[in-house]
C-alpha cells in the first residue's frame, strides 16, 4: 500500500478538464480565465487531460486523441507553449488549488519520438510489426516493460513534470507492472514530496480478459501498492445497471460495502457520475431530482469526488475526443451552489469513518459514516427523484438537512423524503 496516503483525500474535489474543448479557444490562456469560476465549486484538485502533442500517423478523427502522445516531454502547440503552461498552473496554485496531467504510459502515438528514437521499446506483433494488444486502439502502439532503459526515461520525465505540477493521473495503469509505478513514485518523491497519484483502474471484465492474452493486468488491490487514488470501476458497471432497472439497488449496496473489506484501511476511490470515457450524467439521469439526488451521493460517500468540466451545467452532451466539440456552457441551469455547498459539507465529514450502505423499499440509499462514538452522519438519496416514505433506524425527532438547512422529522421510526436529498447530522 502507498500508505502515506492520507486519508483527508476523502475530503477533496477533483474537476477534469479536457483543454482542447473546454473553452472556444481551447487553449492554455483560455483555460486562465475560467479558474476563479472553477474554485468558486469547491474544487481542490484540477485534472488536465493529455497536454502532450499528439501523433499525426493513424491520427482518429480530425485533430486526433489525446492519448496518442507522440513526445511525453513536450506540450501540445494546440494548446499553447510551455510558458503559457507553467503560468496556468501558476495560477491554480494561486487560488489554492492543485494542478495534476494526465499520465499516458502504455502506449504512445506510431510516429513518436520514442518511436523514431528507441524502436526496441515498443511491443512487437508476430510478423515483426508494431502493434498494440487492444484493437480498437487502432491509433496508438504499446510500450514494451521489459526494457528497463524504458523505466529510466519514463521516471526521469515524471521528474521533469514533477517540478511544475503536484500529481499525475494514469492513464490504464493496471496495464503496466505495478513494480515500475512504485519506482517512479519513489524517485518522483525526491523532486515533489507529496505528490498525487491516481489510477484509472479497469473494470473487472478487461482485467480477466488481459490475464487470458497473458497480459498485465492488476486488480485494485493490487494497484493501491503505489496509488493513492483509485477510480471506482470495480463497481460502476453495477451503478450503470442499476439506472437501467437491469439489476436491483441493493446490489449497488453490498458492492460498495464490499469495498471496505477488499481494500487497504485508507484506501480512497474516485467517486463520479461521469468522466470523459462514459456518458454525461444529464444523458444517463435525465430527471433533475434523481440527478441531484445522485450527485449529492457521489460527495457524500467515501472517497474523492470528480466532477467533468461542464457536468455543474448539465451538458448531457460528452464532448468526442478527437475533434473541436466544445461544452455547452449556455444550458441556462447552473448547480454551483448546490456543488458549493456540498464540496462544504464533504470537507468537513469525517475522513476517519466506518461505513455503510443500504438499499431501502421505494429505491432509496441510505448511507451512514461517521467516528465510532463520535459524530455520525446519514445520507438519504432515491435513486428514481421520486418522494417516498421510509423506515429509518434513526430516534424520533427533529433533524437539519446539511444541504439546505431544512427541518425534518422522524416519527414512528419514518422519514419523508422528497426533491431534496437528505444529509442529516445523527
Amino acid at each position: 500500500m502507498a500508505i502515506q496516503t492520507p486519508k483527508a483525500y476523502r475530503n477533496q474535489v477533483m474537476y477534469s478538464i479536457y483543454v482542447r474543448n473546454h473553452t472556444p479557444e481551447g487553449t492554455f490562456q483560455a483555460l486562465r480565465k475560467d479558474l476563479r469560476r472553477i474554485s468558486d465549486l469547491g474544487v481542490d484538485i484540477i485534472w488536465l487531460m493529455p497536454i502532450h502533442p499528439i501523433g499525426t500517423r493513424a491520427r482518429k478523427g480530425s485533430l486526433g486523441s489525446p492519448y496518442a502522445i507522440s513526445d511525453y516531454r513536450a506540450v501540445n502547440p494546440e494548446y499553447g507553449t510551455l510558458e503559457d503552461f507553467q503560468a496556468l498552473v501558476a495560477d491554480i496554485h494561486a487560488l489554492g488549488m492543485k494542478c495534476i496531467i494526465d499520465v499516458v504510459y502504455n502506449h504512445a502515438s506510431p510516429d513518436s519520438v520514442l518511436v523514431r528514437e528507441h524502436p526496441q521499446w515498443f511491443y512487437r506483433k508476430p510478423d515483426g510489426s508494431f502493434g498494440n494488444h487492444v484493437g480498437d486502439w487502432t491509433d496508438i502502439v504499446d510500450l514494451d516493460y521489459r526494457n528497463r532503459e524504458l523505466w529510466d526515461y519514463q521516471i526521469e520525465t515524471l521528474k521533469y513534470w514533477a517540478t511544475m505540477v503536484d500529481g499525475f493521473r494514469c492513464d490504464v495503469a493496471p496495464m503496466i507492472p505495478v513494480e515500475f509505478w512504485q519506482a517512479a513514485r519513489e524517485a518522483v518523491e525526491t523532486v515533489r514530496p507529496g505528490c498525487f497519484w491516481l489510477s484509472e483502474s479497469i473494470e473487472p471484465q478487461f482485467i480477466t480478459y488481459l490475464r487470458s492474452q497473458g497480459l498485465v493486468a492488476h486488480t485494485d488491490a493490487e494497484i493501491y501498492q503505489a496509488f493513492d487514488v483509485a477510480y471506482d470501476y470495480d463497481i460502476y458497471g453495477i451503478f450503470r445497471s442499476v439506472l437501467k432497472g437491469e439489476c436491483p439497488l441493493s446490489d449497488y449496496a453490498e458492492a460498495l460495502n464490499r469495498q471496505e473489506t477488499l481494500y487497504p484501511e485508507n484506501y480512497v476511490k474516485l467517486r463520479y457520475l461521469e468522466n470523459h470515457d462514459q456518458d454525461r450524467a444529464a444523458d444517463i439521469i435525465p430527471d433533475e431530482d434523481a440527478r441531484r439526488h445522485w450527485t449529492a451521493f457521489v460527495y457524500f460517500i467515501k472517497g474523492m469526488t470528480l466532477l467533468y468540466g461542464g457536468q455543474e451545467v448539465a451538458d448531457a452532451h460528452r464532448p468526442g475526443l478527437f475533434d473541436r466539440d466544445t461544452v455547452n456552457w449556455n444550458t441556462g441551469k447552473d448547480i454551483t451552489p448546490f456543488l458549493r455547498r456540498l464540496s462544504e459539507i464533504k470537507r468537513d465529514m469525517p475522513a476517519n469513518s466506518r461505513f455503510f450502505a443500504q438499499a431501502l423499499p421505494g429505491d432509496v440509499l441510505l448511507v451512514q459514516q461517521g467516528e465510532e462514538g463520535g459524530r455520525m452522519l446519514t445520507g438519504i438519496f432515491s435513486a428514481r427523484g421520486g418522494s417516498a416514505e421510509v423506515a429509518v433506524s434513526l430516534p424520533d425527532g427533529q433533524y437539519r438537512n446539511l444541504i439546505d438547512g431544512e427541518t425534518v422529522s422522524v416519527a414512528g421510526g419514518k422519514i419523508q423524503i422528497c426533491h431534496m436529498p437528505l444529509i442529516l447530522e445523527t
